[in-house]
């Protein structure tokens, strides 16, 4: 059965990624930021939909002004979960350009890629994400750094929380929940040392996935007596609400 289910929705999958280069090739560069979100949108939702993930929303996202969106990282699949509810430029590690299949359609995407190990990093990615605040788009920062099997989390990187804070835009902590069959599940995640393929086998075999993305409210970013939160702070404050709602 997981033979007959993988063989079909990856013949889509397959025909998805191609209409979506070609895009990213021809239709991106004309459309502006307005076309290229809806696109982004309706293309990630017919992803999940031929993965067989079923995608509920829960609290109130932002899908207006500028904003940071915080997430923990369990999988290839966040990026495409998030995107399905409000298009969103994510800083990723460079290794993820190179990824077969996953790297090509994120890159064209517009995906913020920091090269780990770099001196001038993290003011070269800070300096990209202001461009899209400016232009009230959202970016999505995954802090872990890494994947995890999604009950818990690593600790938070707080460098980027920097260009939001300094430009006083939103930010807004949301936690990912896998399940399936209608119970948490690491059965999704891409951890280790197992390659992209292996997880596509696995999941585009199986049935009863579902996402759940928990929107909470975005943070404070000024103290009771008026002094502006900390960046560190911030992450602080942004793992605690996304752990509160994992464990």
């Amino acid at each position: 059965m997981r033979l007959l289910r993988f063989i079909p929705r990856c013949v889509v999958v397959i025909l998805l990624v191609l209409v979506g280069l070609v895009l990213v090739g021809t239709v991106y560069p004309f459309i502006g930021v307005a076309g290229r979100a809806l696109l982004n949108r309706t293309w990630s939702r017919c992803l999940m939909r031929t993965c067989g993930i079923r995608l509920m929303v829960r609290g109130t996202p932002r899908l207006h002004e500028a904003v940071l969106l915080v997430a923990n990282h369990v999988s290839w699949i966040d990026i495409f979960v998030i995107n399905a509810v409000r298009p969103t430029a994510f800083v990723a590690k460079a290794e993820i350009r190179r990824w077969p299949v996953v790297g090509w359609l994120v890159a064209g995407a517009g995906t913020l890629f920091i090269q780990r190990g770099q001196r001038h990093a993290v003011q070269t990615v800070g300096a990209a994400m202001q461009r899209r605040f400016a232009r009230k788009e959202a970016v999505g920062l995954f802090p872990e750094g890494t994947t995890t099997e999604g009950y818990d989390l690593l600790p938070f990187h707080a460098s980027l929380f920097e260009p939001a804070r300094q430009a006083n835009v939103t930010i807004q902590p949301l936690a990912l929940r896998f399940l399936r069959n209608g119970q948490r599940d690491h059965f999704a995640a891409f951890v280790g040392e197992e390659s992209l393929v292996a997880n596509l086998w696995r999941v585009l075999g199986t049935r009863g996935l579902a996402v759940e993305v928990v929107y909470l409210p975005p943070l404070a970013q000024e103290n009771p007596d008026g002094t502006p939160v900390s960046r560190l702070e911030l992450s602080r404050r942004a793992r605690e609400g996304i752990r509160s709602h994992l464990l």
